[in-house]
């Protein structure tokens, strides 16, 4: 029984190693603890136990800070690359009127203030803090920014 689970662990760790998504790594450690077990001669019931109960544990309490902290080099793409970044507004931003325009990264923006009641006039800093379908979301920016 003790090769099953060598093997077994081989193989999700593979599998993890080729995906790099941190879930077979888990039951890879359920793995190598009913390997363990079997070692010490306990049987193939308690085994699986053992498997199933180790990896269930480091599946739904890690996985999340692992997921946290290990997965922090994604790199934002795209639109939501935007949001926090500073734009200009190239055409008066009004609401109710259902007009406005920035530029931002030299890409020229439909954008909407997050308050139906603030205008921003033409030159006006502004900062992206949403994007709703193809239009900007943005607000005045604080002192200081």
């Amino acid at each position: 029984m003790e090769i099953i689970w060598l093997a077994l662990m081989a193989v999700l760790l593979i599998i993890e190693i080729m995906t790099l998504g941190l879930t077979t790594i888990w039951f890879a450690a359920g793995a190598l603890f009913a390997f363990l077990t079997a070692l010490l001669g306990l049987n193939q019931g308690i085994q699986i136990g053992v498997f199933v109960v180790v990896s269930v544990v480091l599946l739904f309490f890690t996985r999340p800070w692992a997921v946290k902290y290990l997965n922090t080099r994604t790199v934002k793409t795209n639109t939501e690359a935007l949001v926090g970044k500073s734009a200009r507004v190239i055409a008066d931003i009004n609401n109710l009127k259902s007009e406005g325009q920035v530029v931002i990264n030299g890409l020229e923006w439909t954008a909407r203030s997050s308050d139906d009641t603030i205008i921003f006039r033409t030159g006006d800093v502004v900062t992206v803090v949403g994007i709703e379908g193809v239009k900007l979301i943005v607000e005045g920016q604080k002192k200081g920014d």
